[in-house]
């Protein structure tokens, strides 16, 4: 084999290799006569069949799997003696494979980077520590009492803060709002987020009554579509119920299956404890990887950086189809005609919307199947390091790292891409803000995996399990199908690994940084939990 490179830029190389053909005939050779050894051909016996027999019948077949193998094998060859690290599996293309002459073909191939020596000492990193307030607790049990409020149908004109119970349906002059029609929808008269009059239109109103309700859209309403239009609600009332008080008492927590009011305010106090928790170390973690991004910077593999930005920007598109969606059904909505409730949850009761508690990075399937059609951002494994899907003891690619989806550096101030703007806004320009982020998503990724490697960080089969067990808890009813799904498809597990792992180096570095505690306010902990736009493309 003689191998020749033939261009080196930046992180890329290009490698001429070639095979002499006496190597690809005697593979040839040798692969013929194994199948010689086994296969039955009528009058021939086993082992004696003619190799130019085998040639006319097996051998194009036989050259193309040995070409193909010459290929595998004479570039893995090649990488190991030019000591290259390749970030993603090298470009081949065959120059001459004719038989009877040398196989010869380009090797394109980009690295890896040279990897600075981190130094976590000096990042000045503070921790964020709250204790939950009791006033706090007060309000999530007020939220919870509310919120368990019974109402029972009255034989009386409907007031404000009764429910109604209707069929309606809305129409601007004689085109029908999407999303407004609907049987047995709850309106609560009274209620934030009504259409301004809607409520007191329906006051008075009585079980058989039909009522025409007729109200504006504000000017500044997000479809202008329906921006300061008219329309015209035809709400046919079928009952009127009553909301009962709320009450703080032991029966409340009996609800929740507690035994008393003192044990719901203990279990209050706990989930609201974890979930200020959380949030002190999601921002500790995104401060963390600010700092990193602003003290290394690094050439990445421009391939890794394409394939984020194409996540990104396919991520980027979808959630601006999903508000033209939502813009569409917002009708409805705004003029309170919502789906009757549903089932209580408790544990979304217990966990108060003051504590902010961010939703993870990582997304699942809403089933089996779904998973199945589910697009992940795939990315190809990242050189020598790559682990073995399923082997849970090895390390990380960084490639896997990075996947935005499921991983997405989630702590980083470019943890999602910025919000869909509008249709005037330049194209090119938001191109490139997202590109910037996959680049610096990229480059903490291979900073954190090499971080891993070289401190021996790994994911053991435990802490997978245990993850997989979580995963498959959200998704009641499908338990086993999401469990198969996972064992059954060794990316999606090694997806699974990659926030664990991740946050067990994010763990290692904390530890060595050294952060200083200060103790603040809940107000204080969630303020500016959120970065815009500009933080979240501002050059690392």
């Amino acid at each position: 084999m003689n191998v020749t490179e033939t261009s080196a830029d930046g992180l890329k190389r290009q490698f001429r290799i070639t095979i002499p053909a006496s190597e690809v005939e005697d593979q040839v050779t040798k692969r013929l006569g194994e199948i010689g050894r086994a296969v039955r051909i009528p009058g021939f016996r086993p082992g004696k069949v003619p190799l130019p027999l085998l040639k006319k019948r097996f051998g194009p077949a036989v050259r193309g799997e040995v070409l193909e193998s010459a290929v595998q094998d004479s570039s893995a060859e090649a990488m190991r003696e030019h000591n290259l690290r390749p970030a993603m599996p090298p470009k081949v293309e065959i120059v001459a494979a004719a038989e009877g002459s040398d196989l010869e073909y380009t090797m394109s191939v980009e690295l890896l980077p040279d990897m600075p020596e981190p130094d976590f000492a000096g990042l000045d990193l503070e921790r964020l520590v709250v204790d939950v307030p009791e006033a706090e607790i007060d309000k999530a049990i007020e939220r919870l009492a509310e919120a368990q409020r019974k109402a029972e149908t009255v034989e009386r004109p409907a007031q404000l803060g009764d429910i109604i119970v209707a069929d309606a349906v809305g129409r601007i002059g004689d085109t029908e709002i999407p999303g407004s029609r609907g049987e047995g929808r709850q309106i609560r008269l009274g209620e934030e987020g009504l259409l301004p009059g809607f409520s007191e239109q329906l006051v008075g109103a009585s079980a058989g009554d039909t009522r025409a309700v007729q109200v504006s859209f504000p000017e500044d309403y997000g479809d202008p579509e329906m921006a300061g239009k008219q329309a015209l609600f035809e709400v046919a009332v079928k009952e009127v119920q009553e909301r009962r008080p709320a009450a703080i008492d032991d029966t409340l927590a009996e609800a929740m299956a507690l035994e008393n009011l003192g044990e719901l305010r203990q279990e209050m106090r706990q989930s609201m404890q974890r979930d200020y928790n959380a949030v002190a170390r999601q921002r500790l973690k995104r401060a963390l990887l600010d700092k990193l991004a602003e003290r290394y910077d690094f050439p990445v593999p421009s391939g890794m950086v394409d394939m984020e930005f194409e996540s990104i920007w396919s991520q980027y598109e979808g959630e601006k189809e999903a508000r033209r969606q939502i813009d569409a059904q917002r009708a409805g909505q705004a003029a309170g005609l919502a789906p009757p409730d549903g089932p209580l949850d408790a544990a979304a009761l217990v966990a108060p919307e003051e504590t902010a508690l961010e939703g993870g990075s990582e997304r699942a399937p809403a089933s089996a199947e779904a998973a199945k059609s589910e697009p992940h951002g795939e990315h190809l494994a990242a050189g020598h390091e790559v682990s073995h899907p399923g082997a849970a003891d090895e390390p990380l690619d960084a490639a896997a790292l990075v996947a935005p989806e499921e991983t997405a550096l989630e702590g980083a101030s470019d943890s999602e891409p910025p919000a869909p703007a509008g249709d005037e806004e330049d194209e090119g320009k938001r191109r490139a803000e997202l590109r910037h982020i996959a680049e610096r998503r990229v480059r903490l990724g291979l900073l954190l995996a090499e971080v891993g490697r070289n401190n021996n960080i790994t994911v053991s089969q435990e802490e997978l399990n245990q993850a997989l067990v979580q995963e498959a808890r959200r998704h009641r009813g499908y338990e086993r199908q999401v469990v198969d799904y996972y064992r059954k498809n060794p990316d999606a597990l090694n997806r699974l690994r990659a926030p664990i792992f991740e946050d067990k180096v994010v763990d290692f570095i904390v530890e060595l940084a050294k952060p200083a505690d200060r103790r603040v306010t809940p107000q204080e902990l969630l303020a500016g939990e959120e970065p815009d736009d500009e933080e979240r493309a501002a050059p690392a």
